[in-house]
């Protein structure tokens, strides 16, 4: 049996009692009949005062595997033992949500647009009251992402790996990759960071579908966040490989239209000159192999068989070296993180 779930119009988390929960419909804009077009968020207040920890998930419409991280993450946390808050946002584009798209209805990548503006058009708003009303509220963001449709990825991190507080919440996760990236302006991670607050991306997977061996790595790795923020106590970790670092990635493109083959895996390795797609014409014969440019791996990689010039192939990620930009190593910081390192 349900209970109805209020209508807020923000958030005031620091008013409410310690070890509670609670659960809000934000009302952001208005649809044409005006009725509220609102984000599902989740407030979870531990039995202490102490940081407040954000969470935000499908962003884009498609995106799914993070809505279960976040239920599977907040069902297994006693708030007796909580310390501090935990916000999250379990639909971030709740009308592209239900239409299973990708970009807000005005075919605006939200993604793109961060802060978005006090006046504009629906999207810009939309974000706009996003930020002020939930996000600045947050001490730290984890914006749970996937790839979007005809493509699939790995479980990776994208994290400005040149900051200390951003490069151990990326090595907490343990995925499979981490990619250096300074957060880009117009994205949900940029903007937050401009407002002081430590953020990472992490992409689970594939759209449009639940991955269970995903969902459970991205929560062992949530878990190993709070508790290095001293939100959760210790206990045993769950083990995991240690991530290949990416000093920087790309996207591959098609300069020629046709039927598309792209045979490596995500995680695979590929040296320099190694072929990695064909492309076909409508009667089978190739008309174009494409090779790897370096060694590197791949992130995610297109299986849309369909592809125009222009078409993404692979995103592949360059192995960091001795000759990378420095970046901030699992041993500068490992000591602070025993034992859930």
């Amino acid at each position: 049996m349900t209970t109805e779930v209020p209508h807020v119009s923000s958030l005031d988390p620091e008013s409410l009692p310690l070890e509670s929960l609670h659960k809000y419909w934000v009302d952001l804009t208005h649809d044409g009949f005006g009725r509220p077009v609102s984000v599902p968020v989740i407030v979870a207040v531990g039995s202490r005062p102490g940081p407040i920890f954000g969470l935000t998930a499908a962003l884009h419409g498609n995106e799914l595997n993070g809505i279960p991280v976040i239920h599977s993450l907040l069902e297994r946390i006693s708030l007796k033992t909580l310390t501090g808050t935990i916000i999250a946002v379990v639909v971030a584009n709740p009308l592209s949500f239900e239409r299973g798209i990708r970009e807000f209805p005005d075919g605006t990548d939200l993604n793109h647009i961060m802060p978005g503006r006090e006046s504009g058009k629906d999207s810009e708003v939309f974000v706009y009251r996003l930020v002020n009303r939930v996000i600045k509220h947050f001490d730290v963001l984890v914006d749970l992402h996937t790839a979007s449709f005809g493509r699939v990825n790995s479980l990776y991190v994208r994290a400005d790996m040149t900051r200390m507080r951003t490069a151990s919440m990326a090595y907490l996760q343990k995925p499979q990759i981490i990619v250096h990236n300074k957060p880009s302006d117009g994205t949900l991670r940029g903007e937050a960071e401009e407002l002081g607050i430590p953020s990472i991306t992490v992409e689970i997977g594939d759209p449009h579908r639940f991955q269970s061996e995903y969902i459970k790595r991205s929560v062992a790795g949530l878990r190993r966040v709070l508790f290095h923020l001293g939100m959760l106590p210790t206990r045993k970790p769950i083990e995991a490989p240690q991530p290949i670092i990416c000093a920087s990635s790309k996207w591959l493109y098609a300069d020629t239209g046709g039927l598309l083959e792209v045979t490596p895996r995500v995680y695979d390795i590929l040296e320099d000159a190694q072929p990695y797609a064909t492309i076909r014409d409508a009667f089978g014969q190739i008309t174009r192999l494409f090779e790897s440019p370096h060694r590197g791996i791949v992130i995610g990689k297109s299986v849309n068989p369909v592809a125009r010039t222009g078409s993404r192939l692979i995103h592949l990620g360059h192995i960091a070296d001795d000759n990378s930009e420095k970046l901030v190593k699992r041993e500068e910081i490992v000591d602070s993180l025993a034992p859930n390192f």
